[in-house]
This record gives C-alpha cells, structure tokens and sequence, in this order.
C-alpha cells in the first residue's frame, strides 16, 4: 500500500530523515514510535506530500507522491496533532467542507457524513461552533475528516492527545475497528497505545530506522527478553552450580535478598527455550525450595529506551 525508498529529508546541514526504507502493507495497523526531534512528523508529512523530500520516493497504492499527488492524495486520510480546523464553523459546516474538499459525490455526501460523526461520536455536536468544543471534541472533528471518503490509507499523529481516559478507550477501539477496510499509521508518545492497538512496529532515531517487527518479535529480540527471575532458598554455591548445568542456560546473578533467607536470581537463556520445569526439578532434587519464579515480559517502554539510546542499533531486526 504504501513504499517508502531512501527518504531523506536535510533543512541546510542537518539531516531530519536519513536515507530512510520501509513498506506498509494493506489491512494492518502500523504504529510509528521515535524519541522528539527523531524524524517521525517530518517523515509524516512527505508520506502526505506536505512537504517534499530531498531524495528518496514514496508511493501510495502505486502513486508517487510528488509525480501523481491528486491520485495518491485520494489515498490518504490524515489528522495532524493539530487538527486543522475552522473554529467559526460549526462541526456539520466543516464536514460539509471537508467533503467538498474531498469531492465526495453529492448523492453520497449526506449519508456518508452522518455515518463517520456518528462513528466518532460528534452528532450531538453537528451544530455547535467548533471553537466552543471542548480540545477532546475537536480531536473527534479532526478525527472524523481523516475518515471522510474512506480512504485506504488512515495516517493518525498523536490522535488521542487532550481526550479522557473513557474517549481513549473509545478512539482506540475505533482505530481498531479501521483495519478492517482500512490500513492505519498511528504516531504515539503513549507507548501503551501502541502495544494494545498495532499489529506492527517502526521505530526511528536520529532519521534512522532502527526496529520494524511486532511487538511481541521486538520483546523477544530486545536484550534481557529471555530472562527468568527466581527466589530460592538454599546454598548459593550448590543454586549456582545446578542452574547452571541446566542446557539453555547462558548466565545467573544472585544477590541475597534483605529480610530474607532466599536468594534473588536472574537466569538468562537462549532464544525460544522455556527451561521452567528444567528449573524446578532441578532445585527440587537438591532441596533447594523456590520461592518465587517470573518469567520477565519486556515493556515496549523498555524496548523504546534500549533502541533509540543505541547510536549503531542493527536495523535489520
């Protein structure tokens, strides 16, 4: 759906956007993480053919985005973290618009508006000035014309910002329900949005991309994903000595916990082996009663920190 091929974006001697390479695929929800000043608004915008780029292409369902804008505009539904919106018109007075604006055929226009204000729950604001709306309700406006037209591609930057706890909840269900006649790129500071919505990850730093995989693969690769840890008590030498007999295994730490008799330990193993049951035979035939025993889950949060702060990160995971 959509190719992007060695974008770069330089404002005089600094580079925004650094040679970078990706593909999105139809039906899939994609999320587009990277720290502030990482290249993600700005590699936004010539997706959308806002800006231009210095070098590289991006084609949208076959359109290049600068030597066919009209055909590949069509393509593309999106909500900047600032909605663009006229405040002295009402929210039905700016539909009308934006559908206009979309060429929306006119047998179509009316039932196709009240179909997406109702989806994003403004109906009962169609004629109230948006100025008056509350930042939560302009966010649905904005919302609301990314979606008009339906196009195939649905590009949402920071989309839930300003809204409550009960319309994130809400938002995040309906970017859910897009992937199905839609693909969606969402951009998020929320790392937890991102986890609980996308199918799949990008994550840039510095212009480049360092990580594009699904989350559940990114936990997996990310360094301290394959750990377990454990409370045992016991002899530490004799813990040591059979945790580490235990095939999989690569390193343990232990440190004796403070109040207790138990001892606090990290076990680090191979990628894809669960040595769990291996783990409890083993102390159990040593008399080594385990107290505790967590497999350790990696936050995308974690995973975030551990890319984006690697200068020479593999980009090829």
């Amino acid at each position: 759906m959509i190719e992007v091929k060695n974008l770069v974006k330089k404002y005089g001697d600094h580079t925004a956007v650094d040679h970078l390479s990706f593909q999105i695929e139809k039906g899939k929800i994609y999320g587009f993480l990277g720290p502030n000043g990482a290249g993600k608004s700005t590699t936004m915008n010539m997706i959308t053919g806002y800006i231009a780029s210095t070098e590289g292409t991006v084609s949208i369902d076959g359109h290049d985005i600068l030597e066919e804008p009209e055909k590949a505009k069509k393509c593309i539904g999106y909500l900047p973290e600032q909605p663009p919106l006229y405040f002295d018109m009402t929210v039905l007075e700016y539909m009308k618009f934006a559908a206009d604006l979309k060429k929306i055929p006119k047998d179509k226009k009316k039932s196709m508006i009240e179909e997406v204000m109702d989806m994003v729950k403004i109906t009962d604001m169609k004629n109230r000035l948006i100025k008056n709306l509350s930042k939560g309700y302009r966010q649905r406006v904005g919302l609301a014309q990314a979606i008009l037209g339906y196009p195939e591609v649905i590009i949402l930057d920071e989309p839930t910002v300003g809204l409550d706890p009960k319309q994130i909840i809400e938002i995040r269900d309906l970017i859910k329900s897009l992937k199905q006649k839609h693909t969606v790129i969402l951009s998020s500071h929320i790392l937890s949005e991102v986890s609980a919505v996308c199918d799949y990850v990008l994550i840039i730093s510095h212009g480049k991309l360092v990580a594009s995989d699904t989350p559940d693969n990114l936990s997996r690769l990310a360094a301290g994903a394959n750990n377990i840890n454990l409370l045992v008590k016991g002899e530490k030498d004799i813990i040591r000595q059979h945790l580490l007999g235990i095939p999989g295994v690569k390193d343990i730490t232990i440190d004796k916990k403070a109040g207790t008799e138990g001892w606090n330990i990290t076990v680090s193993t191979e990628e894809n082996i669960d040595i769990r049951e291996d783990v409890f035979y083993k102390m159990a035939e040593n008399h080594c009663p385990i107290l505790e025993m967590q497999s350790r889950k990696v936050s995308l949060e974690e995973i975030f920190l551990e890319l984006t702060e690697e200068e020479n990160y593999d980009s090829s995971l």
